[in-house]
């Protein structure tokens, strides 16, 4: 049972309708994060436009949702889990790529550098070295990538806490948690 409203888009507050008949645009219907979500008008902006932002950078959908995937199998957020491994392979990458990113692999040596920077990131509350930035740009990655992957570590954080503290539903096909290896 949420913790927090889940707002109707059918009697949403004008500040919030429009963002939301924009979501639903995007995703044919509002989901449940964006629901909760919409309870704050600034919350909701902040957010889908994060997304928008970060969905028109350089990274490319499928490393994002790889990012993300990994980020919520860390913090135990089965929405996010859920939604950004259909997003995932909606943007093409495979049903396994998706499971090796959650947790935290990739074959791809470009795309491990991406996610074992932002796990540590994640686990280390943002203390990472030199060392793992360098890593990063070894890996292919420049400046603006390192920043990206940062924003969506950040925007990540912010859904992940959404859904766990706020116990939102998922309504996405459910993923089981991995434990971390």
């Amino acid at each position: 049972m949420p913790r927090i409203n889940l707002v109707d888009p059918q009697s949403a507050p004008s500040n919030v309708e429009g963002t939301l008949s924009e979501i639903k645009g995007a995703f044919g219907v509002v989901p449940n994060m964006f629901r909760a979500v919409g309870n704050s008008s600034a919350a909701l902006n902040f957010m889908w436009g994060g997304f928008g932002a970060l969905g028109e950078g350089k990274l490319g959908a499928q490393l994002g949702e790889k990012i993300a995937v990994a980020i919520a199998n860390k913090n135990a957020c089965a929405y996010c889990l859920a939604a950004h491994s259909a997003l995932g392979q909606k943007a093409g990458a495979s049903s396994a790529e998706m499971t090796d990113a959650q947790l935290g692999r990739s074959a791809d040596p470009k795309t491990q550098a991406a996610l074992t920077f932002a796990l540590k990131v994640v686990e280390n509350r943002g203390q990472v070295t030199d060392r793992d930035v360098e890593a990063l740009k070894s890996a292919g990655f420049d400046n603006e990538a390192i920043m990206e992957i940062v924003a969506h570590i950040a925007l990540n954080l912010f859904t992940n806490y959404v859904n766990v503290a706020l116990d939102v539903p998922v309504d996405f096909p459910s993923l089981k948690l991995k434990p971390a290896a």
